[in-house]
């Protein structure tokens, strides 16, 4: 039988169903889950979902949060390069693709903001992250950086050197990276993106060039 506290559910986000399995005997579980808040043990992300506070014991994981928040969805940009330590500057949203609409969400966490992207675009480069017992869906640097190119508003490169500049000035990137990068990886994001290949090329070319 389950123990009746919160700390099985780990730093996972939750829903009412699953918080009713740990309070078997509650009948009004939405109540227990806003006593619960009040208590600053949980915290409300959207209706219906939920995650641990730190305060319960719990530090809430924001790439663990973006895949529950909405999905089907996976970190990337630069809350993924920051992520891998190829960017210096903390990100002000945790930023993802989705296959659905575009949306973003304010939560007590931080702001989330999804982008939307083809059927096809959607998996390249992309795979489950294992980190002290959690898993979380997140872009390979190689995908994370063709997101930000073909995402970003006003980006329109016209050479590799323009990119270089974009890549140490904007962003600080590490372009030590450039030199390992999987050249497969860009190559389908290039063949699969509906908007601004011409970025993803000029980038093929630079990590060629790199290489």
């Amino acid at each position: 039988m389950l123990q009746n506290n919160l700390y099985q559910l780990n730093n996972t986000p939750f829903n009412l169903s699953a918080l009713s399995d740990i309070y078997p005997s509650t009948k009004h579980i939405s109540d227990k889950a806003r006593r619960l808040e009040q208590e600053g043990r949980i915290i409300r992300l959207k209706k219906g979902l939920y995650v641990r506070s730190a305060e319960d014991g719990a530090a809430p994981v924001a790439e663990l949060v973006a895949n529950h928040l909405y999905g089907p969805s996976y970190v990337s940009m630069q809350s993924a390069l920051r992520h891998y330590g190829l960017i210096p500057e903390r990100v002000y949203a945790t930023q993802s693709l989705t296959i659905k609409h575009s949306r973003s969400f304010d939560t007590p966490l931080g702001r989330y903001d999804y982008f939307s992207c083809g059927v096809s675009y959607f998996p390249i480069g992309v795979s489950q992250h294992y980190e002290t017992g959690m898993q979380f869906l997140i872009a390979s640097p190689e995908k994370a950086l063709c997101d930000l190119l073909v995402k970003t508003h006003n980006l329109a490169l016209d050479s590799t050197e323009a990119l270089l500049g974009y890549l140490e000035t904007d962003l600080r990137f590490e372009t030590d990276a450039l030199k390992t990068m999987d050249v497969g990886i860009l190559r389908q994001c290039c063949e699969n993106a509906t908007i601004r290949q011409n970025n993803i090329a000029i980038l093929i070319k630079l990590v060629t060039n790199e290489q």
